[in-house]
């Protein structure tokens, strides 16, 4: 499937190698005012030529080709462009016909019969770019409702952060070259990324996303549970290999006085003394902060020599995989975890009608 969502639906479309990505909102609220220079520092945060980035270099433009007139969205689909202006597929020519291991090159190629050799075509993360775009109109639109998505990296090569305030957190992230807030983990990580580059190998790590400000009361009984839905939407990412809320695998190792959040009374309002529930209790939202962490498997395109098969010829080889490739993704997933985070809390507000189909 292409396309993500129950009722504000997002699909997204585009290879690696092809001309261009891009999305398509459907159903997103008329009379939103759209801050285009927030959409393209979204798109900044995201895209490759870091300092432990592919060196790919792609401007991220995005043209909105439809459903916004006179600066406002018009309640009409939203198509948003997004062309690649960067690339280089003779590094991938070799590969024709041998499969990277840790790459969906098998699993395409074994369900339709053909795959776009060519830097993964859609299975690549490339893609993703689309999902930042569907998610930064998407943030606007919870911006006005007073709801923040804020992620960074939590872990990375094993060196975990220590967080705080979420929101500090997030501020110090955005000033890392690693996405994480903690220096001294920083440079720690940044130690062990720099130990497997030189290797020819690769990192993977944690992303947190917190949600601060969204109501009480999202999320529907037994199938339709929010939790269930952000695991869903964030396990659709490339690279993400587990997804947790809250205390998460934690809570299989507490006791139920350990783990249960007390109820309390603060400034006349129903609160939690704690959050090991990550702001969702019966897959229900409890208008605490919404605490979600994806674990994102090390890039599997590297260059330390590895074994496969070349179908063709039916034969075990080895490969080395060249080309521009991040050592970490984590950094560079943080945007896109918060994206697919958003466009589910802003779904949810919809069918309940906490977010009018008319702005105006």
């Amino acid at each position: 499937m292409n396309t993500f969502g129950f009722f504000l639906k997002v699909t997204t479309w585009g290879e690696s190698h092809g001309k261009a990505v891009g999305c398509v909102i459907d159903h997103f609220p008329s009379g939103l005012e759209v801050d285009e220079d927030f959409i393209q520092r979204e798109m900044e945060r995201r895209r490759p030529g870091g300092k432990y980035a592919s060196k790919r270099k792609e401007a991220d433009r995005v043209e909105i080709l439809s459903g916004v007139f006179e600066g406002l969205t018009t309640g009409t689909p939203i198509s948003m462009l997004i062309w690649n202006t960067d690339v280089d597929s003779k590094a991938y020519e070799n590969l024709k016909t041998v499969f990277r291991p840790g790459h969906a090159d098998y699993t395409y190629w074994a369900k339709f019969g053909i795959r776009d050799w060519r830097g993964g075509g859609r299975a690549s993360a490339r893609e993703t770019a689309a999902r930042v775009a569907a998610g930064a109109m998407t943030k606007l639109l919870l911006r006005k409702y007073g709801i923040k998505v804020m992620g960074y990296a939590k872990e990375i090569a094993g060196v975990e952060c220590r967080i705080g305030d979420p929101e500090e957190a997030f501020e110090r992230a955005e000033r890392s070259p690693l996405r994480m807030p903690d220096e001294k983990a920083e440079r720690e990580a940044e130690k062990r990324l720099k130990d497997a580059m030189s290797e020819g190998d690769s990192v993977g790590g944690v992303v947190e996303v917190v949600v601060k400000n969204a109501p009480a009361g999202l999320g529907e009984p037994v199938f339709g549970k929010l939790d269930a839905y952000l695991a869903y939407a964030v396990m659709g990412i490339p690279a993400v290999k587990g997804v947790e809320i809250g205390a998460g695998f934690q809570a299989a190792r507490k006791r139920g006085g350990e783990n249960n959040d007390p109820l309390v009374i603060k400034n006349g309002k129903i609160a939690f003394l704690t959050n090991n529930a990550g702001g969702v209790l019966g897959g229900i939202s409890n208008g605490e902060d919404i605490v979600l962490r994806a674990a994102i498997k090390p890039t599997p395109s590297i260059s330390k020599t590895q074994r496969t098969v070349d179908y063709e010829r039916m034969e075990e080889v080895e490969i080395s995989v060249k080309g521009r490739h991040d050592p970490c993704i984590v950094p560079r997933a943080v945007p896109v975890v918060e994206a697919m985070v958003a466009l589910v809390i802003a779904d949810c507000m919809l069918m309940q009608g906490l977010i009018p189909r008319r702005l105006l």
